[in-house]
């Protein structure tokens, strides 16, 4: 999320109060851009009275078939606990359909509906835009070079183990003494 200090912080008109320092950390550069991005996809996809959320299910039913709240949590990386509300909102314009899992009653299987498929493609047009207007100063092949970077990199991290501690610390020396 940005703060205003560090709206406050960025390049406008020329002119350019943040530190060398700072602009040349990638971890800030990708928080800033994160930010502008956020605000350009929400503001863009409200504008079509869509979701990111929505589009992220729709896009798992789409690539990947029917699944369960827990599977299509576990894929798009929405909380269970808010993908009830997602599913509800798809269902309510008939973008999805839920049906009883024949294996277990007590869930449902997330299935897209034929007007969930049609209105994918009409968000996947909507994000095309967006995109483009985001990656603006970029030529094509720049665009697809940060996209692979990106990918190598979210890829890595998703994978990494644990994150290493800010400060840490030997081992504590235990009571016992030596053996």
């Amino acid at each position: 999320m940005t703060s205003r200090a560090d709206a406050s912080d960025m390049p406008h008109d020329g002119e350019t109060k943040t530190p060398d320092r700072l602009r040349r950390r990638a971890s800030r550069l990708l928080s800033g851009l994160t930010a502008q991005s956020d605000r350009l996809v929400n503001e863009g996809l409200a504008e079509v009275d869509a979701r990111k959320w929505h589009y992220a299910v729709l896009a798992s039913l789409q690539e990947h078939g029917p699944g369960s709240q827990a599977t299509l949590s576990r894929r798009t990386g929405i909380y269970r606990s808010d993908m009830v509300g997602v599913l509800n909102e798809l269902a309510e314009r008939d973008l999805i359909e839920r049906t009883p899992d024949p294996d277990d009653r007590r869930r449902n299987v997330i299935t897209i509906t034929a007007r969930g498929r049609q209105r994918l493609r009409r968000l996947d047009q909507v994000l095309d835009d967006l995109h483009d207007e985001l990656l603006a100063p970029l030529t094509p092949a720049e665009r697809d070079q940060l996209v692979q970077l990106l990918t190598r990199l979210l890829d890595h991290h998703m994978r990494a183990p644990e994150p290493r501690s800010p400060n840490p610390r030997p081992p504590a020396p235990s009571m016992a003494g030596p053996r």
